[in-house]
């Protein structure tokens, strides 16, 4: 089939859009969509199917607009991918879904299936994954050694907004308890200078990094001694693709982790600020075990490459009769 992807940003063009090519589809990724490009896209590859996906500088409610009225009138199925839920189901996705009136919603979070089900919006859930062009494991880098890393954007607003969500908590038994101790955390990613009063601590600059390219993350997953990765309500996209980089992972101890890996195989999982300490003490201490995790981490996320979500997508549509 012909698959058209309606997206620009980084972070979603180098993973689902390769993983349809690896299941053997003929893909087409638009890049920064204006008013005269979509028709002519259409037009042009003659799509069998258009895909959207996520909270990107795509989704402004003209651009919307814009997309609903030529893939309408091109009668090709539309697919969007709700990968905001829950956090942002009502003033974000939901609302767009309603403005983008796409024949299927796929959403990473299974408990969001049933609730777009009953506003009578087809829904499937549909978690991330990874690809390995883009992560994978490299010899190391100098520039990204470090013992412990911390790759993500700090979402200062929300969490002071939103003080009971997970990703406080997250931050409270991974974050909190070993810059406490004086243990050093170098973060790459946005706001980490604007959270020092969440995280009690006054994290020096020297040890904030910034904003680091998407095709980048994996150096930081391949050199770090350790990589921290919080965990939101549903498993992360970094959870894979720091597995996918032989990344040595500590997470949290959370059901969906449980589902998918196993504690001191595949990663390892804290439930307390205290048992964060000890475990970075220990695997820090411990090069050798480190490699092994490192190694069984890679190997567990195997079966959960881009390729699989492109072959559930296909096989879904499918049975709803939205593919022939």
């Amino acid at each position: 089939m012909r698959i058209l992807f309606l997206e620009s940003h980084p972070m979603w063009i180098h993973g689902l859009p390769n993983g349809f090519r690896d299941a053997g589809h003929e893909v087409s990724v638009s890049g920064p969509l204006t008013e005269e490009n979509i028709p002519q896209m259409i037009f042009k590859f003659k799509p069998d199917l258009i895909l959207m996906m996520g909270w990107t500088s795509e989704h402004t409610a003209e651009k919307i607009n814009w997309v609903r009225r030529y893939v309408k009138a091109s009668k090709m199925p539309l697919i969007y991918w709700a990968t905001e839920d829950p956090a942002y189901t009502q003033c974000f996705s939901l609302p767009l879904i309603q403005k983008l009136l796409p024949n299927y919603v796929f959403t990473i979070c299974v408990e969001r299936v049933e609730y777009y089900r009953k506003l009578g919006i087809k829904a499937s859930q549909l978690p991330f994954a990874y690809h390995a062009s883009t992560h994978h494991r490299i010899p190391g880098d100098s520039k990204y050694k470090t013992a412990i890393a911390v790759v993500a954007n700090a979402y200062p607003r929300y969490v002071k907004s939103h003080p009971d969500c997970f990703r406080n908590q997250s931050l409270k038994i991974l974050i909190t308890p070993l810059l406490k101790q004086g243990i050093r955390i170098d973060f790459w990613g946005r706001y980490w200078d604007q959270m020092n009063t969440l995280v009690e601590f006054d994290i020096p600059r020297q040890w904030i990094h910034g904003y680091v390219s998407y095709t980048e993350t994996n150096k930081i997953y391949s050199s770090a001694d350790i990589i921290i990765g919080l965990q939101n309500s549903q498993l992360t996209q970094r959870t894979y693709e720091i597995l996918g980089s032989e990344g040595f992972l500590l997470t949290n101890d959370t059901l969906p982790v449980r589902q998918l890996f196993q504690n001191g195989r595949d990663l390892i999982i804290s439930s307390s600020p205290e048992e964060t300490i000890a475990l970075a003490n220990y695997y820090l201490l411990h090069p050798e075990e480190r490699e092994r995790i490192r190694k069984q981490g890679k190997l567990a996320v195997d079966g959960h490459t881009y390729r699989h979500r492109a072959e559930y997508i296909v096989n879904t549509l499918k049975e709803q009769k939205i593919l022939p």
